[in-house]
């Protein structure tokens, strides 16, 4: 029988000198963060439970000079009653997650309804993230802008333009716009209409995308219908316009849950899609092809932007001025058109 008490283990460093590893392994191993072989893994954990060690992550945290924490915010300034369980917010949050989890970092979520100008700058002073990703402009590019003057690890999923001060990731909304304006039209359709949230600067490049894409004579024609994207909202708005008699021929929807509203609202009056009528939407959320009739509609790379936006944040939490990135979208056609 060993008889012999373990080494006393006071630090971290105590655990890697005896475990013949790094420092940096022993960290990994303990918080379950970053790359680490299961084997090296499980030795260390082994290791520090015979040694009877805990590693204090805050302290550690503390001493680094960080908090181990990114925040991920979702302003709701135009949309109040959106909620996280939008199919939208819901992967991409998986996908950051997935993400930051890679780098060893957790995520902080908060849905932030805006009060006033400063509700980021005061986030931010609270120190509680190493950095912030925020999930959509809303009507909030003005305070957006200003935080961006002065804190630089921060970097916004939204529409790019050259107005902006801030550093964004997403989707070429106007190109997108314009593959559903091009596929309209190559059905023949030319009654047509928008339903969307132009004040989203996401959504307004959309709409743009889409008129500008279509022929001289039918621009002027375009409907635009203002409809909020919760899918109450949505549904409700697409009700009451075909109730009114509206009978159009092609639609081009600012998200997939409107357009799915369209295609519910379509139906109970009597609408066949794609026979009366063609639907398009924009997301190509994982429900998109659950449809009936399964969706077509303008494909955002959700999981590649949330990979682009996290790689950008720790260009930037490097010190690097790294700039907006654009992302090509994609017509994926399905029956609805």
């Amino acid at each position: 029988m060993d008889d012999t008490k373990p080494e006393q283990v006071k630090s971290i460093a105590d655990l890697a000198r005896i475990g013949g590893v790094s420092v940096s392994t022993v960290s990994r191993a303990l918080t379950g963060k970053g790359a680490l072989n299961k084997g090296t893994r499980e030795r260390i954990q082994a290791l520090a439970d015979r040694h009877g060690f805990k590693l204090n992550v805050a302290a550690q945290n503390l001493r680094l000079g960080r908090t181990g924490a990114i925040a991920v915010l979702l302003p709701l300034g135009h949309e109040r009653g959106q909620h996280l369980s939008d199919p939208f917010f819901m992967a991409m949050l998986g996908f950051l997650a997935d993400a930051l989890t890679d780098r060893g970092y957790d995520l902080l979520l908060s849905r932030v309804l805006p009060q006033g100008d400063d509700w980021l700058d005061t986030f931010i002073r609270t120190g509680r993230t190493d950095g912030v990703i925020i999930i959509g402009q809303s009507n909030q590019s003005a305070v957006l802008d200003r935080t961006a003057a002065h804190y630089a690890p921060m970097v916004i999923w939204g529409e790019q333009s050259s107005r902006n001060a801030h550093v964004t990731v997403g989707t070429d909304n106007q190109a997108g716009g314009a593959l559903a304006a091009q596929h309209l039209v190559a059905r023949g359709r030319r009654r047509l209409a928008f339903f969307g949230n132009v004040a989203v600067p996401e959504f307004a490049a959309r709409y743009q995308g889409f008129v500008a894409a279509l022929p001289a004579d039918l621009r002027d024609t375009v409907e635009l219908v203002h409809t909020h994207i919760t899918p109450e909202a949505s549904l409700e708005v697409a009700t009451a316009w075909f109730a009114a008699g509206n009978r159009p021929d092609g639609l081009f929807a600012a998200s997939d849950v409107v357009a799915m509203s369209l295609l519910s609202a379509a139906t109970d009056h009597g609408l066949s899609v794609p026979g009366d009528l063609s639907i398009i939407g924009f997301d190509d959320i994982p429900m998109a092809r659950l449809a009936n009739p399964p969706l077509t509609t303008v494909a955002q790379d959700i999981e590649g932007g949330a990979r682009q936006l996290v790689d950008l944040l720790f260009r930037r939490l490097a010190g690097e001025d790294a700039g907006s990135i654009s992302i090509a979208p994609r017509l994926v056609i399905r029956e609805s058109s």
